[in-house]
């Protein structure tokens, strides 16, 4: 099995049982974090995009959980909210719901669990071991969280603004602020690794 956070935390020689609570429960509390994360929720004047914390948290759990589990709980997290459950950013447009994917956000929404699962492979290969290569590991699912947002933005939800349009909407007011962010995210995971006792060796 690929070493994660998770698989260095969990409970050793537990039965298969033990072991499913565990992951199950990693990954209700992720989908928990990432609901709390939309709502720290800011609009902005120039934007339909408001400012939210959920891409680091969607990164940090693709790093904590990694690839599969990560991804699966975004998955799940989506699921919740297309029922309806009150979980995603509050808009003053749009319903919870379903019609959240086909509004200016639902790219961003959509690519959360590809770029959970882009951060968890490459932590899974030990790049969330040291700070620099735990920034490459976040920063490649930042790409995609980007990729998908602005992508969403130019060709579904916003075709007027076009690539240059949104790229002005979904991408520039956010870069600065989420990299800042993703510095201090990327030292959380070597610091938490040295707090319960990195292994010596590395896989990527």
């Amino acid at each position: 099995m690929p070493s994660t956070f998770l698989t260095r935390v969990a409970t050793r020689d537990n039965t298969r049982a033990l072991g499913f609570a565990e992951r199950a429960g990693a990954v209700a509390f992720m989908i928990v974090l990432t609901a709390i994360a939309a709502q720290i929720s800011v609009p902005l004047p120039f934007t339909p995009v408001p400012f939210t914390m959920q891409p680091m948290v969607v990164l940090v759990g693709g790093a904590v959980l990694g690839a599969r589990l990560g991804m699966t709980s975004q998955v799940l997290y989506l699921a919740l909210g297309i029922m309806g459950l009150p979980l995603f950013a509050a808009s003053p447009a749009l319903p919870h719901g379903a019609a959240r994917l086909i509004g200016p956000t639902g790219g961003y929404l959509l690519s959360y669990p590809i770029a959970a699962l882009v951060t968890g492979w490459m932590a899974e290969r030990g790049f969330d071991r040291r700070y620099g290569t735990s920034f490459l590991a976040m920063l490649a699912g930042l790409a995609v969280i980007f990729a998908g947002g602005v992508g969403w933005l130019a060709l579904v939800a916003r075709p007027s603004l076009g690539f240059s349009g949104a790229i002005a909407s979904g991408f520039t007011p956010f870069i600065l602020a989420d990299l800042v962010k993703l510095a201090v995210a990327s030292g959380a995971m070597p610091l938490l690794w040295r707090a319960v006792g990195r292994p010596n060796t590395s896989t990527y």
